[in-house]
């Protein structure tokens, strides 16, 4: 009997001191985003995906294998580059060839003689459909993920895009619509235009327009289809971090959640996702200190003048969100949504950019 109380004792604290290493892994991370974030260490987007995963793995990412995939993939794409002919002949076409090459590491079968003379395939990545915003597993939004299965989403589809095209050292801009994560890019010729990376076209705004999700309010408070700069791209990093951190901890004290949202708002303002983020951690807190304080949820909750105010301030953030125009898009609709650039791909493709290539 005493031996197994020792083997109890000894398994919990052994549990406790793996739960505050893998806490400390979340610290580590958050401190090297925001350091990027302050202009204190280099802004590296790979770096950063490559800690906000590497915390969710308890430490575990193979981070030799993420570089050698890394490697090879713009390897590929620079071999690309010299290879590839362009119709676009303005004087920024070495850059715009660097997308072209991006674009059909991620979409397109390549045929590679290898060095042994022998013919070889190229495959390239494909959506995933089953989990699209890692509700049962988050590690279904990971770059690890697709580098290491060959399928994504819309996250880990434009987040590797965008570590590719830093390895290349052009520029890539990640941009958002409700629930989705594309790229901008920007020519002399065309200026602005959109790379979609889930069906493998160049969308119209129109079709980003058309879900019918994308409220005027919310274009004009920069909620959606904006070019985000690299700081505003590591915000978004932090706020992975944070999901992270709350589904490895789930009964923990809002604190890491709330700092993070705080860190991520003061660099990207807009970011609905740290709003909401934020929003719904001032909320948990609440709801913790009104049931150690009153069991429930009474009248006498507004009579005290603290919990007053913190309610006040939370349905102050709720209405500033849906002020915003942020609508949140239900997954069928959002699969639809995705289904229909493919199935009226003539109607929503940007004909010039697909000219050009």
């Amino acid at each position: 009997m005493k031996q197994t109380l020792i083997l109890i004792i000894a398994l919990f604290l052994s549990m406790n001191v793996l739960s505050q290493d893998r806490k400390q892994l979340y610290n580590d991370a958050l401190e090297e985003l925001h350091c990027m974030l302050k202009g204190s260490c280099k802004i590296s987007f790979k770096k950063a995906v490559m800690q906000v995963e590497n915390a969710y793995l308890y430490g575990t990412l193979d981070t030799i294998a993420f570089n050698q995939d890394i490697k090879i993939l713009s390897s590929l794409a620079k071999t690309l580059v010299k290879s590839k002919f362009l119709k676009y002949k303005e004087r920024d076409s070495i850059k715009i060839k660097k997308y072209a090459a991006l674009f059909s590491v991620l979409n397109d079968t390549i045929p590679i003689i290898l060095s042994d003379g022998e013919d070889y395939n190229y495959v390239p990545y494909r959506y995933d459909f089953e989990d699209i915003w890692g509700v049962k597993s988050w590690k279904n939004m990971f770059v690890s993920k697709l580098l290491e299965t060959g399928k994504g989403n819309c996250h880990s589809l434009p987040y590797l895009y965008k570590i590719l095209a830093e390895e290349l050292g052009v520029d890539a801009y990640l941009a958002l619509a409700p629930n989705h994560v594309y790229i901008k890019h920007q020519n002399i010729k065309d200026g602005w235009y959109n790379t979609e990376l889930t069906s493998g076209i160049f969308p119209i705004d129109a079709w980003l327009m058309a879900s019918g999700y994308i409220h005027l309010d919310a274009i004009r408070n920069k909620l959606y289809m904006e070019a985000l700069d690299d700081k505003q791209s590591i915000a978004m990093c932090v706020i992975d971090l944070a999901e992270g951190y709350n589904r490895a901890f789930p009964a923990n004290n809002e604190e890491f959640a709330l700092k993070a949202s705080e860190i991520a708002l003061e660099y990207y303002p807009h970011y609905i996702n740290a709003r909401i983020l934020r929003a719904e951690t001032k909320k948990k807190i609440f709801e913790r200190n009104v049931d150690d304080k009153f069991g429930e949820f009474t009248k006498e909750v507004y009579k005290d003048e603290l919990f007053k105010n913190m309610f006040l301030e939370i349905q102050n953030e709720y209405a500033m969100i849906h002020h915003s125009g942020y609508r949140r898009m239900p997954e069928e609709m959002y699969l639809n949504w995705l289904t229909s650039l493919k199935e009226e791909r003539k109607k929503y493709e940007n004909k010039k950019i697909t000219n050009h290539n």
